[in-house]
C-alpha cells in the first residue's frame, strides 16, 4: 500500500477529472510561454532577425568585405547601418538586395554567368523546377526539426526563396519561427486547411504567412493536421470511382504546386509517424532527407520505417502515383565525433548506404541548444553570445550539412 500524504491541505482536496488537470496545465504552460515570448522578444513580442556584420554580409554575398567597404564608401548599393566604431551592418533584406544589385551590375557588363552567382532564384526557362524536400523519420528526437529550421534559414541566408511547412502537429517548427499555435493560430490555420476534403478547404496561398526572417515564409502547424489521418479513411471509402480529388496523395503537392511560382525550394518538416499526412508529403517531395541519430536502436527503428515506407509507396505507385526522387540521403544528427559506439555506427552506415549517407554530419552542440532556449538558432544569435570554439565548431558543422545539400539541389536543376 501506498504511504498516506503528508500534506494535509492535499488529503482535502477531491480528485480532478484527468481532463480536467490536464487543460489546467495546459493553460498554465501556454500563459507562461506567452509571458517568455513577451520577455524576451520585447517590445512587440514578435521575433526579430538580428543584423549581420559587413564580413558576414560578404561571405554571403560572396565578395569580400574591402569590396562592400567601397561600395559603402562610394554610396553605391543598398547602405548599411554604421555602429560604433564604423562597424556596418546590413540586414538580411540589404543582403539579398545587394545581390541583386552586384547581379544588376554584372548584367549591365554582358557577364550573364556572374549574375546567376549572385541572384540564385531558379528559372523555370531553364527546367529549373520547385524543389520540395521532406525532412522525416518517425522516430522522435532524430533531429527533423532542428535540421529542417537550420536548413530552411540557410537557404535563405544564401539567397534562396524558401516556403517552410510544419506538418508536425506539435508545431516546434513553427515554434521556432515565433508562433505559438494555441494563441497564434485559429481554426482552418494549417496546411490541413488546403487538403482537406470538405467545403471548407482554403487556398494555401491564404494560409501562407510571412516571417520576420527574409526569403522565409511558413506554413504554420498545429493539432488539426491530425484531422488529415481520420478524414482520409472516410474520403477513401466513399471515393467514386474516377473521382482522383479523395486520392489523399495527390492533396499536397497539387497545394504546394498552387504556390510554387513563388518559391526555390520547399522543406517540409515531417511528423514523426507514418500517417497519410507523411506519405503524401513523400508523394509531393522531389527530395527526401532521412535524419538518424546514431544510436543502434535508433538505426533499427530506422530499418522499420523504411520497409514500412517501401511498402506503403508501392501501394501508393500502384494506385497511380509518382515517385521520383531527385536524390535521396540519410544525415546524421547528434553526433559526437569522440563518441565511439556513435563514430562505429556512423562508420556502419557510409558503408552499407555509401554516398546516401551526407558526408557532413548535424553535430550535438550545446550551442544550438543554447539557442534553443530562446526559440532561436544558431544561424539567428551572434557569436559574441559564446564562447567562440563552441560557436564555431557548430556553425562550421551547420554549413558543411546545408552546403551539401544545396549543392544537390543545383546539380538536380543541372547547375554546374
Amino acid at each position: 500500500m501506498g504511504q498516506p500524504s503528508t500534506n494535509p491541505k492535499e488529503d482535502m482536496q477531491p480528485m480532478r477529472p484527468a481532463d480536467e488537470a490536464i487543460a489546467a496545465d495546459a493553460e498554465a504552460l501556454s500563459a507562461q510561454l506567452q509571458a517568455m515570448r513577451d520577455r524576451i522578444f520585447a517590445p512587440t513580442s514578435q521575433k526579430t532577425l538580428r543584423r549581420f556584420t559587413s564580413g558576414e554580409a560578404a561571405k554571403l554575398v560572396g565578395v569580400s568585405d574591402g569590396y562592400l567597404r567601397q561600395l559603402s564608401l562610394a554610396g553605391e548599393g543598398p547602405q548599411p547601418e554604421v555602429g560604433a566604431g564604423g562597424r556596418r551592418y546590413y540586414s538580411l533584406a540589404e543582403i539579398d538586395a545587394l545581390r541583386h544589385y552586384l547581379a544588376e551590375q554584372a548584367l549591365a557588363k554582358g557577364n550573364e554567368a556572374k549574375a546567376r552567382g549572385y541572384v540564385k532564384w531558379r528559372d523555370p526557362a531553364r527546367g529549373e523546377h520547385l524543389q520540395v524536400i521532406s525532412v522525416t523519420n518517425f522516430k522522435g528526437g532524430s533531429g527533423k526539426t532542428t535540421s529542417s529550421a537550420h536548413l530552411a534559414q540557410y537557404l535563405a541566408m544564401n539567397g534562396h526563396r524558401v516556403l517552410a511547412v510544419d506538418l508536425d502537429p506539435q508545431a516546434s517548427l513553427s515554434a521556432l519561427f515565433g508562433y505559438q499555435p494555441e494563441l497564434d493560430l485559429s481554426g482552418n490555420d494549417t496546411l490541413y486547411g488546403a487538403i482537406r476534403y470538405d467545403e471548407e478547404i482554403r487556398p494555401l496561398s491564404e494560409i501562407v504567412r510571412k516571417t520576420y526572417f527574409h526569403n522565409i515564409d511558413l506554413v504554420p502547424g498545429n493539432l488539426e493536421l491530425q484531422e488529415f489521418e481520420h478524414a482520409t479513411p472516410r474520403a477513401l471509402s466513399s471515393r467514386k470511382p474516377g473521382d482522383d480529388t479523395a486520392l489523399f496523395f495527390t492533396r499536397v503537392q497539387a497545394a504546394l504546386a498552387s504556390v510554387g511560382d513563388n518559391y526555390d525550394v520547399v522543406v517540409l518538416d515531417c511528423p514523426p509517424q507514418l500517417g497519410y499526412l507523411t506519405l503524401s508529403a513523400l508523394c509531393a517531395s522531389s527530395s527526401v532527407i532521412v535524419t538518424v541519430h546514431p544510436q543502434m536502436l535508433d538505426v533499427a527503428s530506422m530499418s522499420q520505417f523504411l520497409f514500412m515506407t517501401s511498402d506503403l509507396l508501392n501501394v501508393v505507385r500502384e494506385a497511380g502515383g509518382t515517385l521520383n526522387f531527385d536524390f535521396l540521403r540519410y544525415l546524421v544528427t547528434r553526433f559526437e565525433p569522440h563518441d565511439g559506439p556513435q563514430a562505429q555506427i556512423a562508420g556502419f552506415l557510409r558503408s552499407l548506404f555509401g554516398d546516401r549517407v551526407l558526408t557532413a554530419p548535424m553535430l550535438k552542440s550545446t550551442a544550438i541548444s543554447d539557442a534553443g532556449l530562446t526559440k532561436q538558432t544558431l544561424y539567428e544569435v551572434g557569436r559574441e553570445n559564446f564562447s567562440r570554439g563552441t560557436y564555431d565548431r557548430a556553425i562550421e558543422a551547420l554549413d558543411a550539412v546545408n552546403a551539401e545539400i544545396e549543392e544537390l539541389i543545383h546539380s538536380a536543376w543541372g547547375r554546374v
